[in-house]
């Protein structure tokens, strides 16, 4: 039997993971809390074989971060990342953090307990891309990964130069990008194009 723990703020998905695993013969229901930042405490206590990790958690703790943690404290444990945001970075740091494999909410086509079995077999399983998202006129796949840095960038609502400074890259450049992701997706404003953006999940800061 796995013993799983389920990190999910939102009330109606973690009463279906937690469904989900009530009635599964293969795992055990050991925590099901709202916020990452206590995910690692129970890891201590033991336990916990399986967690499914969303990115988004309450008291607005990462659950990308808390992954991190615990694959560095207690690497048995295996993970699996469920998120409905389609933030361009999430794949890449889920397996730079060692999360064994990553699930979307609302597309993903395998269902949830068919890929937490495979996970639990050892088995590494995430989706070949993210999800499509329409930006203005574009397409999330029509834009470059620097682009897209500086879009995330461009909703903190900072000035060019702060994000200049912190991309490292010229004030110069920064306008450049702007200018092209703002004919790319037929938006008049950059205040738009960051609002729209934001809404969309495609870019999000602090997660």
């Amino acid at each position: 039997m796995t013993n799983v723990m389920i990190v999910e703020d939102q009330s109606m998905p973690r009463q279906l993971f937690e469904m989900f695993v009530n009635q599964s013969e293969d795992f055990h229901l050991a925590y099901s809390i709202e916020s990452a930042a206590m995910a690692d405490l129970y890891c201590m206590n033991g336990g916990v074989d399986l967690i499914l990790m969303d990115i988004c958690t309450a008291l607005g703790e990462s659950g990308l971060e808390a992954a991190e943690r615990i694959k560095k404290k207690y690497p048995n444990v295996k993970i699996i990342i469920v998120t409905s945001m389609p933030e361009f970075s999430y794949i890449d740091r889920a397996r730079k953090a060692g999360v064994e494999s990553f699930w979307y909410k609302e597309i993903s086509k395998e269902p949830i307990l068919d890929l937490m079995r495979r996970t639990v077999a050892g088995e590494s399983i995430y989706p070949d891309k993210t999800p499509e998202i329409k930006i203005g006129n574009a397409s999330s796949y029509d834009f470059t990964e620097k682009e897209l840095e500086v879009l995330r960038e461009l909703t903190s609502g900072d000035s060019d130069a702060e994000i200049a400074e912190r991309l490292c890259i010229s004030v110069w450049t920064v306008r450049s990008y702007v200018k092209h992701l703002l004919e790319k997706t037929g938006f008049e404003s950059r205040t738009k194009l960051a609002v729209t953006a934001r809404e969309s999940g495609l870019v999000i800061i602090g997660y």
